[in-house]
């Protein structure tokens, strides 16, 4: 059948509308779940997603405010949804691969919808020590890479770098400071004027 006859045969179910919106609100209500849920486990299977990710994509998909609300208690209770672990997972693996400071966290653990609480769990697991420790990781991946400026593009480069990452100005020029320092070339010249 083609796209057209299909519309016809629908519209003459469905006497109010013609088009796929009124068919979804005069779907039967089965159908209406079924469909829901095979959004939520196919938005599961391909990443995790949070409570909040899941709603938005359930309400642009127009299932009901009612049956979308006991679809994510339902998954959340069987631990499909886990915002906290979500999180957690997020804060450590950001923290590995992208070098981002607990600011850079907060912002995208709150786009993604994660609840103050579950946020604040997982940033308290990023302490002063493991933010110095992974400012210094990302200069050093970053070092060599500015080694043919002058010292001061050196330094306000990587200090740029790190503040667009979200760590303050006070440890990004101490971590680029203390790593210049350590990388000094004695043709270079002295490298103590690292400014903010």
């Amino acid at each position: 059948m083609r796209r057209g006859e299909a519309l016809v045969a629908r519209g003459a179910d469905h006497p109010a509308g013609d088009g796929a919106d009124d068919a979804r609100a005069d779907e039967d209500p089965q159908v209406q779940e079924e469909r829901a849920r095979e959004y939520l486990l196919r938005s599961l299977g391909a990443a995790p997603r949070t409570r909040h990710q899941l709603a938005q994509g359930l309400a642009k998909r127009d299932v009901g405010p009612e049956l979308a609300e006991r679809l994510l208690d339902r998954f959340t209770e069987v631990g499909l949804i886990d915002d906290a672990e979500l999180a957690r997972t997020l804060v450590r693996t950001r923290v590995a691969e992208r070098h981002l400071s607990r600011r850079a966290l907060a912002v995208e653990l709150r786009r993604k919808g994660i609840g103050e609480e579950h946020a604040r769990a997982a940033l308290e697991t990023v302490d002063d020590d493991l933010q110095e420790e992974t400012a210094r990781a990302f200069v050093a991946s970053r070092i060599r890479r500015a080694s043919s400026h002058d010292p001061v593009t050196r330094a306000r480069r990587l200090v740029g770098a790190l503040a667009r990452k979200g760590y303050s100005a006070e440890v990004a020029t101490r971590v680029v400071r203390e790593a210049l320092a350590a990388d000094v070339d004695p043709a270079a010249g002295d490298e103590d004027d690292v400014r903010s």
